[in-house]
């Protein structure tokens, strides 16, 4: 149904790339979702109220407050695709973020709404008394919340979106949720045991964790998280497959939303080219990245030398000092000037977050272990951060 609704309403739906598609689909899939969730609402109330189950029906407002997250999605979806305006001049991206952030703290009122009603239930019990007829809704609403939770992942996976990804949590989340009260009110029935009321509080806890890392998830991008080991693959291929560019290092992207990244990074290049023509590359080389990643690219040029021997040979010694530290140490933009009374060896390193090492100690250590290559060497280095996984 889902498949066919795409091809009607999304036009060249396969383009997930573009800002444009990506807000159709998430708008379409809001407004599906909020179609499913009124339809449950409605029948687990009845459900619930047949069978006097609080564990039931308080699974059926769950319902009513996914449709709620829908919407709410929804309207991130469309506050998302603003144009970029003088006080947001790198668009309104964010806001899909904030959106799905708001569905997650839906997502735990309503679990500690729901925990408090069961456990006032424990004190007060009810007999609850299930029904073929609420016993098939429930049996529907489970399938229906699986079909939403693999729909919502699927979609979401494809367009990238925190957001979707929330809401399938959710789903997720609400099929045990629902399972849990169809046993509970079972139980319940064929024991006097007030089961309904404690399978009220599991399904509070699991709506209570889903929420959380729900949360998790769409606060990481607000905050700065790594790109996608995947995007910066792509983006490593087209800046080195130039024949101008030996090497590319301090690679950053800043995410202001899905499909609104801007990224910068140095290229390392031959200092014996013509500045032009490499210039003329670089140029290249950013409008093709904006073309297939859908990104504004800043690329800074660091001439190199790589034909000169000694040079080689230096760099080469430095590296082995460097990997003779740690593995995950790498070092860039390496330049030797000599003068008539010691050498200078010029580099960056590359260190990562969390290193054992503070940044003082480990620039003591290099000095130390190249000065036992040559007494007048002399070391200057600039620290760098690894901003990529």
């Amino acid at each position: 149904m889902l498949k066919l609704l795409i091809r009607l309403f999304i036009k060249d739906h396969e383009n997930i790339s573009s800002p444009t598609v990506r807000n159709k689909y998430g708008i379409l899939c809001g407004c599906y979702g909020i179609a499913i969730n009124i339809l449950l609402f409605f029948g687990k109330f009845l459900a619930g109220s047949i069978s006097r189950s609080i564990a039931i029906t308080a699974d059926a407002f769950n319902n009513l407050s996914d449709a709620g997250s829908s919407l709410i999605s929804i309207l991130g979806f469309k506050l998302a695709n603003k144009k970029p305006d003088k006080e947001h001049p790198f668009g309104h991206g964010r806001f899909e973020y904030i959106s799905g952030l708001a569905v997650s703290a839906l997502i735990l009122m309503m679990g500690f709404e729901l925990a408090k009603s069961s456990i006032e239930k424990i004190f007060h019990p009810e007999t609850s008394q299930l029904s073929l007829l609420s016993g098939g809704i429930l049996v529907f609403s489970i399938i229906a919340k699986l079909y939403m939770s693999f729909y919502n992942r699927r979609i979401g996976d494809k367009i990238g979106s925190v957001s979707m990804k929330a809401t399938s949590v959710d789903s997720l989340s609400d099929t045990i949720a629902t399972a849990t009260a169809l046993i509970a009110a079972v139980l319940s029935r064929l024991t006097s045991i007030n089961f309904d009321a404690y399978g009220g509080i599991l399904v509070a806890i699991f709506i209570i964790v889903a929420g959380f890392k729900a949360a998790a998830d769409t606060i990481k991008p607000l905050l700065g998280q790594p790109p996608e080991e995947e995007f910066v693959k792509q983006i490593e291929e087209i800046v080195t497959s130039s024949d101008y560019v030996i090497g590319i290092h301090d690679l950053v992207v800043h995410d202001y939303g899905p499909g609104r990244q801007m990224i910068s990074l140095h290229a390392e290049v031959s200092a014996k080219e013509n500045l032009l023509s490499i210039h003329d590359e670089i140029d290249n080389i950013e409008r093709r990245l904006n073309q297939e990643l859908n990104c504004h690219a800043t690329i800074h040029m660091d001439p190199i030398e790589n034909d000169d021997e000694f040079t080689h040979t230096t760099k080469q010694q430095v590296i082995d000092i460097v990997r003779s530290i740690d593995n995950e140490l790498t070092i860039h933009d390496f330049r030797v000037v000599k003068g008539p009374s010691h050498t200078n060896l010029i580099f960056d390193i590359v260190v990562p977050f969390g290193f054992r090492l503070k940044d003082s100690e480990l620039l003591c250590l290099l000095d130390s272990e190249i000065k036992k290559l040559n007494q007048n060497y002399y070391t200057v280095i600039e620290v760098d951060k690894k901003y990529t996984t």
